[in-house]
């Protein structure tokens, strides 16, 4: 193909936390790319998922949720998100069927007044299966009175209903020119940070609301054996010791379980043996260290108050 013949471009999914961004990143790459659970404000890093639709080359940046910030993190995954959407060729804005118009939505699209008539921005009305088709109408006519969006779907990333149909629009809305990645990439990620946020997952999962947003996983090595399989050692790190109890759990099961469901999914997802081996550490104060900032892929800066 020549370079006229081909899309490349960035698409910004932005939204409130849950609103379902990092599940129709996954969906739309077509493999697991982004952290996805039940509880809010699990998407730290701007997760580059790398998609195919015809001639075309998507890159998803599935932002941190926006949401009103409190502590420095906070902060930093707002401007991580808000910065993603600026540099984006289209931003959808993803808002949940059975929510509607909130406060946070209110916010969102008062940010998104300051973007500029050429900016190319959707609306895509998520969890359609969860009110009826007059209710759902009736909230899309509400927010395109709020704000001129280019282009409205109803869809539900998690069931793939009108998914198709959004990406095929976005495959025509990206600019001309070469691809930004190779054919069979589909994350820009690092390995390092991709295994991290696997197990953090897991960890999100196993605890629920025992040890909300107060812990972090670092990969701290990764070695390639001469068998082909990696061995990967990650820290996580907890703010007190109580937390490095309950991450332990009961003779080490909670531990034990993280690492083995987050070993299982890397194995399929690099499709090679791993060795995983977890350590819990505390530090208090990592929540205030730049490092831990950078190992995120957020601007501790951005975090200033």
């Amino acid at each position: 193909m020549t370079d006229t013949q081909t899309r490349a471009g960035f698409v910004a999914l932005i939204g409130e936390p849950n609103a379902g961004k990092s599940t129709l990143t996954n969906r739309m790459v077509g493999a697991k790319v982004s952290i996805v659970t039940h509880k809010v404000q699990t998407t730290r890093a701007r997760i580059r998922g790398v998609a195919l639709e015809g001639a075309s080359q998507l890159v998803f940046v599935d932002t941190p949720g926006l949401f009103k910030p409190t502590r420095r993190l906070d902060r930093a995954m707002v401007a991580a998100a808000w910065d993603g959407a600026a540099d984006a060729d289209v931003v959808v804005l993803m808002i949940e069927a059975n929510r509607g118009v909130t406060e946070g939505v209110e916010r969102i699209l008062e940010g998104l007044q300051g973007f500029g008539e050429n900016r190319k921005i959707a609306l895509a009305i998520n969890k359609i299966d969860r009110i009826k088709s007059e209710a759902l109408l009736a909230l899309s006519e509400k927010m395109n009175e709020i704000y001129p969006f280019v282009a409205t779907f109803m869809i539900s990333a998690e069931r793939g209903h009108g998914v198709d149909a959004l990406k095929e629009w976005l495959a025509g809305e990206v600019p001309e020119g070469p691809w930004l990645y190779p054919e069979d990439q589909i994350a820009d990620l690092p390995l390092r940070m991709i295994a991290a946020e696997m197990t953090r997952e897991k960890l999100t999962l196993r605890l629920h609301q025992e040890l909300p947003y107060q812990l972090t996983v670092e990969t701290e090595a990764w070695e390639e054996r001469k068998d082909g399989s990696c061995k990967i050692d990650q820290l996580i790190y907890v703010m007190r010791d109580g937390h490095k109890g309950i991450v332990l759990g009961n003779k080490g099961e909670t531990i034990k379980a993280v690492g083995k469901a987050a070993r299982e999914e890397l194995v399929e997802f690099l499709g090679r043996k791993v060795h995983l081996f977890l350590q819990v550490k505390v530090r208090p104060n990592w929540l205030e260290e730049s490092e831990r900032y950078d190992e995120m892929g957020l601007n501790f800066k951005d975090g200033n108050s």
